[in-house]
């Protein structure tokens, strides 16, 4: 068979299994939410960027839409220096620290960074994204970014990607799909993404089940410089963030500035007593406007962390 006659049959393949072909779809839109949240709840926002499998017949490339991420607030690599930008550098900061075992106390999987909240709606995963995409532009790491909002993933409808398998279905065991069929690898080099995957009636206990742990440690040895982040849900809402956070090394808890209540934010952190590391994130934070004329909202960060928490 020639190159060519074998192109075409791949060219057939990839038709008769659904993926886009280049001219079969119209270009994705640009056009950004009008907030934040609308993002998280949209499925799909749009044309979905196209996916096509690639030589090896294992992870997927996928595109996303820079312009449309930036317009909601994302740091993005081609984007110019912005205050949302530096704080994400400041945060990140020390977590890289204890994900490469620089900090004064080493940190057992510190590479694994799970980021909730007590409630939805504080931002977590508009700071999982965010925190993704600043790592990304290291020199020295590469990003897996892991949607375990099983019961509302959110990271489809932000960056605009399809929905497919992921998560929950490599750890159902079909020996079919290995992890490497289900990660999407994007043109943001050192990012890639692993969908949450097929919804199912037994995600809590897939979460803590034997298939997630040793997925988690495949994830935490295989690449010595990957720093895996998980997007989860809430913790006062679902189960599903207390099993996964016992198996992190880092947790960072989203707090919305002016809204969640101090009881509710130590009820929270109480869940997670078992974790060797948490940190506390404020979210949407008044800032003193330029010239000090006032004060402006936005999505101002400050952290902490330690063993518990302080009053």
């Amino acid at each position: 068979m020639s190159l060519i006659e074998q192109a075409a049959r791949r060219l057939e393949q990839l038709r008769q299994a659904g993926a886009d072909m280049p001219g079969d779809a119209p270009a994705a839109t640009a056009d950004a939410p009008d907030a934040i949240e609308q993002m998280m709840l949209a499925r799909g926002g749009g044309e979905p960027a196209e996916s096509l499998q690639d030589a090896g017949g294992t992870s997927r490339q996928v595109s996303i839409d820079l312009v449309r991420l930036a317009a909601a607030g994302i740091v993005t690599p081609d984007a110019p220096r912005s205050r949302v930008a530096d704080e994400f550098r400041v945060v990140k900061r020390p977590l890289l620290m204890n994900a490469t075992g620089k900090s004064a106390v080493p940190v057992k999987n510190g590479n694994l960074i799970m980021v909730t909240s007590a409630m939805p709606g504080e931002g977590k995963s508009f700071t999982a994204v965010n925190l993704a995409m600043s790592i990304a532009m290291e020199l020295d790491h590469t990003v897996l970014l892991v949607d375990a909002d099983v019961a509302r993933p959110s990271l489809p409808g932000m960056l605009g990607l399809p929905e497919s398998r992921g998560l929950l279905d490599v750890l159902l065991g079909d020996d079919a799909i290995d992890l490497r069929d289900v990660l999407l690898r994007t043109d943001i080099e050192k990012l890639t993404i692993l969908p949450s995957g097929s919804p199912h009636v037994r995600a809590t206990e897939l979460l803590a089940s034997d298939a997630m742990n040793r997925l988690l440690e495949d994830l935490s040895h295989r690449y010595s410089d990957r720093i895996v982040i998980f997007d989860s849900p809430p913790l006062l809402v679902t189960t599903e963030a207390r099993e996964l956070a016992t198996h992190m090394g880092q947790v960072v808890v989203v707090v919305e500035a002016q809204r969640t209540q101090q009881s509710v934010v130590k009820q929270a952190l109480a869940t997670i007593e078992a974790c060797p590391l948490k940190m506390v994130m404020l979210n949407k934070g008044r800032h003193v406007t330029q010239g000090g004329g006032g004060y402006g909202y936005g999505y101002g960060y400050g952290y902490g962390y330690g063993y518990g928490y302080g009053r």
